[in-house]
């Protein structure tokens, strides 16, 4: 049985999740902030190709320009994750989800974000500061002689992109909760996008 991607018609007609203030300003941010981060793609591959001709082309490694590559992936992939949010095309249990109702559907999204999303979320920022503070006040470096050295930027990106999911997952609770609970006031037209 295939699956077919609905168009823009289907989803335009069927049943959304309202906006309120707080997601319609939260949801604009993110949507730019991940519309940005996109370009980083664009990166990897330069440094992949750069790479790939400097090792096979010039039989020689350089192994800052590999780490980068898996720097500007994580980047992009920790971003990515709160623009995935706000565009409700994060993974998700079909089985349990799909098919059900908008209002089924709503209870599940706040249950998911409420005992699981935001206290792992939470405990990953907790701890996360911490550990980018310690690399900060270390100087601490990559482990290879020819490494990266900063490496609190990127474990910054870690704490970066778990504070955007957060601002994702609040704004998908302002919205849930305007649906099923009728605060805070949903906004009489959606946002553009």
């Amino acid at each position: 049985m295939s699956q077919t991607t609905p168009s823009a018609s289907d989803r335009a007609a069927a049943p959304t999740l309202p906006h309120t203030r707080l997601s319609a300003a939260v949801d604009g941010a993110l949507q730019r902030i991940g519309s940005l981060a996109s370009w980083l793609w664009l990166a990897i591959i330069a440094a992949i190709v750069v790479n790939v001709v400097y090792r096979y082309a010039l039989q020689n490694n350089f192994g800052q320009l590999e780490e980068l590559q898996w720097h500007l992936y994580a980047v992009a992939f920790l971003i990515g994750l709160s623009y995935a949010v706000v565009f409700d095309q994060h993974v998700r249990v079909d089985l349990v989800y799909g098919g059900r109702s908008l209002r089924t559907q709503a209870w599940i999204d706040l249950i998911g974000i409420v005992v699981f999303a935001l206290p792992f979320v939470l405990l990953v920022l907790r701890y996360g500061v911490p550990f980018v503070l310690t690399a900060y006040e270390s100087g601490e470096r990559s482990n290879q002689p020819s490494g990266l050295p900063h490496r609190f930027l990127i474990k910054g990106a870690l704490v970066v992109g778990f504070g955007l999911l957060l601002a994702a997952f609040v704004s998908r609770l302002s919205r849930l909760t305007a649906y099923l609970f009728g605060f805070p006031r949903p906004l009489a037209t959606a946002p553009e996008a």
